[in-house]
C-alpha cells in the first residue's frame, strides 16, 4: 500500500510562502509536485526539489531526508529584515500601521536549524537564506495569542527581496565565525565580535559544532572554549 502523501508546508500557506514559491519556480518548474509520497513546493526542470520553509526545520527533516535520496533538495528560508505591521478590526478597517522594532539577520537561521542541525551534512541538501521585507496583517478578533492580547496574525506579504545567502557546503558556514582557524573563543567573545546576543551565539555554536565548523575544546572558568575548524 502506498503511503499517504504528506502536505507539510502546504496548509495555511501565507502570501509570503506562495510568492517565494512562484519566484523560485520561475516559468519551468512544477509547483505542488508529488514525489516520493510527499507534495513538494516545486521541482525544477533539472530535477532540483525546492521547499520554502518559513519556520523551524524540525517538522521538515524527515521529508527532506527522504526526498534527498531522490535528488538535490534546496531549502529556501526567508529572513524577515523589516516587518510592517498593520492592525485591522473585525470589519476590515485599518486601525494602525507601524514598523516592528525587530530586524532579522542571517543569524536567525540557527533558531530554525536548532531541531534539525545535521541537515546540512547531507550532500544532497542545500540551504539558501533569502532576506525579505514583509507586511504583516493582524486582526483584533479575540482569538489570537494572549501575548498579543487576542490579536491574530492572518497573513504575511512579501514587499521586497534584499538578496540571498547560499549555504551550499559546510565551508559556507564558516562565514558565521569571525575568527581565524584554530583561534580560541567563547560564547561571549562570539557574541561581542558578531554583535549578537549570548542566546543566539549559543544556538549558533550548538549547530555549528554539530556540523564540524567549530569544536568545543574545554572550559575557561564557567565558559566553554571553542575553536574554528575550517577556513
Amino acid at each position: 500500500m502506498a503511503k499517504p502523501q504528506s502536505r507539510i508546508g502546504t496548509e495555511r500557506e501565507s502570501s509570503l510562502h506562495r510568492t517565494l514559491k512562484f519566484q523560485y519556480a520561475g516559468t519551468t518548474a512544477r509547483t505542488e509536485a508529488s514525489l516520493g509520497g510527499y507534495v513538494c513546493d516545486g521541482i525544477s526542470e533539472s530535477g532540483e526539489i525546492f521547499e520554502i520553509q518559513t519556520g523551524s526545520f524540525g517538522p521538515l527533516k524527515q521529508k527532506v531526508r527522504e526526498l534527498s535520496a531522490l535528488g538535490m533538495v534546496r531549502i529556501v528560508h526567508p529572513i524577515i529584515v523589516t516587518n510592517q505591521i498593520e492592525l485591522y478590526n473585525g470589519d476590515g478597517a485599518l486601525l494602525s500601521r507601524r514598523k516592528s522594532p525587530r530586524k532579522g539577520t542571517i543569524w536567525d537561521l540557527f533558531k530554525a536549524l536548532l531541531y534539525a542541525p545535521e541537515l546540512p551534512l547531507n550532500p544532497n541538501i542545500r540551504i539558501e537564506l533569502v532576506l525579505v521585507d514583509v507586511r504583516e496583517r493582524r486582526i483584533r478578533d479575540g482569538r489570537g495569542s494572549w501575548r498579543r492580547r487576542g490579536i491574530s496574525i492572518v497573513d504575511r506579504e512579501l514587499t521586497a527581496c534584499r538578496g540571498s545567502v547560499p549555504l551550499y557546503s559546510i565551508q559556507d558556514y564558516g562565514c558565521f565565525i569571525p575568527f581565524s582557524k584554530h583561534e580560541e573563543f567563547t560564547v561571549k567573545l562570539l557574541g561581542d565580535r558578531a554583535r549578537i546576543s549570548p542566546a543566539i551565539a549559543r544556538k549558533a555554536l550548538y549547530v555549528l559544532t554539530k556540523l564540524g565548523v567549530t569544536e568545543r575544546i574545554g572550559k575557561e572558568g564557567n565558559a566553554f572554549r571553542y575553536i574554528k575548524k575550517i577556513t
